[in-house]
């Protein structure tokens, strides 16, 4: 009689082990808190267990992009006039056959529940879940004018040391005359701040 009960005190254990580690494995790399996060969350858990997290954050981005270029379906995505029922038929039509169940499964529960036009903000999310999990980091340097190869490629050597360790680094370059010279650089969440524009603007705060 013992020994069963050990037995199924054993399995019982492996059984629980396994669940956790099952759960471990496709939890999201990243604490993100809010609404659109519990929806982006969700979404990277049911992706991972269905080995297609990159297939649903392309299906994500062409249903945010289409939401920022057409009016029509932005539209769509705002109108409170039309009914849950409505709406969740209508995705349905536009999206069976054409996207994993994943991400026909978000898009209907987002219409049933009145939330379709989160789909941007939650996009955005899932992206800087995928982001973290491949160890992305992005850096954007902006200057008054177009940098050349050259200048790039200097200036992303000077920012090596402030990556973290086989980080891999998607840098981006912007152009905005109004800092007048020198550079703004955002890495992440750090922003650092090196224009002529802001210097100018110290000046202008100091008491002589």
């Amino acid at each position: 009689m013992l020994s069963k009960i050990s037995l199924l005190r054993t399995a019982a254990t492996t059984a629980m082990r396994r669940t956790m580690a099952t759960e471990a494995a496709h939890r999201p790399p990243l604490d993100m808190y809010g609404l659109n996060a519990r929806y982006a969350n969700a979404t990277y858990i049911a992706a991972s267990k269905a080995k297609n997290l990159e297939k649903v954050e392309s299906e994500l981005l062409a249903i945010k992009n289409t939401a920022e270029s057409s009016k029509e379906f932005a539209s769509f995505l705002e109108n409170p006039l039309i009914s849950r029922d409505d709406k969740t038929k209508s995705v349905e039509g536009l999206l069976k056959g054409k996207t994993e169940a994943v991400t026909m499964n978000l898009m209907t529960t987002l219409a049933g529940n009145a939330r379709l036009n989160s789909i941007v903000g939650i996009t955005d999310m899932y992206i800087k879940l995928m982001k973290a999990k491949r160890g992305e980091v992005e850096a954007t340097i902006i200057s008054a004018e177009p940098l050349n190869k050259a200048q790039t490629a200097a200036v992303s050597d000077a920012m090596q040391s402030q990556f973290p360790k086989g980080a891999k680094v998607v840098l981006k370059t912007e152009v905005d005359p109004s800092i007048m010279g020198g550079l703004q650089i955002q890495i992440g969440d750090k922003f650092l701040d090196l224009s002529v524009g802001s210097r100018i603007e110290e000046v202008g705060r100091t008491s002589v």
